[in-house]
């Protein structure tokens, strides 16, 4: 492992608690064992010297409640048997230190990161998750961002122009001069002020003035060189062609029509749609194939027909159109099924030669049985006020990763049921007021996790959202509990 660890070495030192009580030194086997088997994200550093370690106590403070640094000193005589039990050799390493992480018990992998105190963070947060970009060799030119402050200082300081990106972490950036993650709740006022709406975002800076956004000029870095050798304002974009005047084999209907067209028809498949919406986007293709095949069939079993519910509001409100696309069956001119499952073309087509009624819709989650307490505006914080620990999900039920996550923050709760003081707790932000609430907790995107103590917010969780994550996140918090209930029994 070739990592550059600061090591403060010190001479017959073996108190790590003045570097922080947080890190655990563990010298006895079965100690070992005990602390893998209560805690689910273990960081050990093995060494073969006493140390301080300032960065390390840094990260424990900082990853405290989700993860948990411990420290082996194989120098010693009862480190050293623990170094041979679990067949770690720090000395068989360039720099005496071995660095390894224990996920759910067990052996997970050999940290091979770099040794700052960002990139062990973010690993113990997200220990699957991939490296940070300022970890990648191509970035290193970047000017990479952490604060307001400092984005303000590089404005003032910086002769040069400025391309700035604004990503969220989930974002692939590109090799620009200086980048920073605004994600965070914290940099609403950013974001707002340079008119940052989604991600990533790119700011064009001269001598510490915002001058415009660099958009629709090509994502490679070959263009945005290009563009930095003479920048200019944004391209306008190219106007989309309506659907409806695209030569589409759909019947596009209008207020004026609706009625009169499924009179004439008797078997219609009408999709309700909005131009933005990037699900229609995907449906349109094979709605157009589907009613090309079904309009050359002379037997056809029925007609495709849509109606822009943005343009033609009175008929969205009439059927009550609330989401896009809604695919509705009409019969004889009435209205008949409303079908979800139908979004590709064989299967519109093999629905429409045989119309039955669709499935019955599943039940939302906060219908289902489950130890998950579902909450809203009216007793969000009134219920959190009596849980010492709470991890809320806040989630939308249409968000593909809140489903999937969904199974596994069910059964983490289902796991600590007994635990009066603990709750896993949902929040629909879809739902009447939630929507404002979710706003007031900093919710940007779903699903979003946060930890709240007796009511009050204490951080978001960025772990892991699997059954494990979830239920280590809760052992870890439980842990610390234990530990000073038992040390306020060695004062007494």
């Amino acid at each position: 492992m070739n990592l550059s660890w600061c090591l403060a070495l010190t001479v017959k030192n073996d108190d790590l608690s003045k570097v922080s009580p947080l890190i655990e030194k563990v010298s006895d086997h079965k100690d070992f064992k005990k602390l893998l088997r209560t805690r689910t994200n273990v960081l050990v550093l093995y060494t073969k010297s006493d140390a301080q370690l300032k960065l390390l106590s840094d990260v424990a403070q900082a990853v405290k409640g989700q993860g948990t640094i411990a420290w082996v000193n194989c120098g010693d005589s009862e480190g050293r048997k623990l170094c041979k039990k679990v067949k770690v050799d720090p000395s068989s390493k360039t720099n005496g230190v071995d660095v390894l992480h224990y996920k759910d018990g067990t052996f997970h992998t050999e940290y091979n990161r770099p040794a700052t105190f960002k990139s062990i963070v973010a690993f113990l947060k997200d220990p699957s998750g991939p490296p940070l970009w300022e970890e990648n060799p191509e970035a290193k030119d970047v000017v990479h961002i952490e604060s307001e402050k400092d984005f303000r200082k590089l404005l003032k300081r910086e002769e040069r122009p400025i391309l700035m990106m604004f990503y969220a972490p989930c974002e692939s950036p590109l090799s620009v001069l200086a980048g920073m993650n605004v994600h965070p709740a914290e940099f609403d006022g950013l974001k707002q002020e340079f008119s940052v709406k989604g991600y990533p975002t790119f700011c064009y800076f001269e001598k510490g003035k915002f001058m415009h956004h660099y958009e629709n000029y090509g994502a490679t870095s070959k263009d945005i060189a290009d563009w930095l050798k003479n920048p200019q304002p944004p391209q306008p974009k190219t106007p989309e062609v309506p659907w409806s005047e695209s030569g589409s084999a759909v019947f596009h209907l209008t207020e004026e029509s609706f009625d009169a067209f499924l009179e004439e028809h008797p078997s219609v498949l009408v999709m309700f749609y909005a131009p933005w919406c990037g699900h229609c986007k995907k449906m349109k293709p094979e709605f157009d194939e589907a009613a090309e095949i079904l309009n050359k069939d002379p037997d056809s079993p029925g007609v495709l027909a849509a109606v822009d519910a943005t343009i033609h509001k009175s008929i969205g409100e009439r059927f009550k159109i609330s989401g896009f696309p809604t695919v509705k069956y009409f019969e004889k001119g009435e209205e008949k099924y409303t079908l979800p499952q139908l979004r590709s073309k064989d299967k519109i087509i093999e629905w429409l030669q045989n119309p039955q009624a669709p499935p019955p819709p599943e039940k939302s989650w906060d219908e289902m049985p489950s130890n998950v307490s579902h909450l809203g505006a009216e007793d969000f914080r009134e219920f959190l006020k009596k849980k010492k620990h709470a991890l809320v999900m806040f989630y939308a039920p249409w968000c593909p990763h809140c489903k999937n996550a969904v199974p596994h923050f069910t059964t983490a709760a289902e796991l600590f049921k007994e635990d009066r003081k603990i709750a896993y707790a949902a929040v629909d932000c879809t739902k009447g007021q939630n929507h404002e609430l979710c706003k007031q907790e900093g919710v940007e995107g779903y699903p979003t996790f946060n930890y709240y103590n007796y009511g009050k917010f204490s951080e978001k969780y960025n772990g892991e959202r699997g059954e494990a994550g979830f239920t280590g996140f809760m052992r870890n918090l439980r842990g610390r509990d234990q530990e000073k209930v038992g040390k306020r029994k060695e004062e007494l």
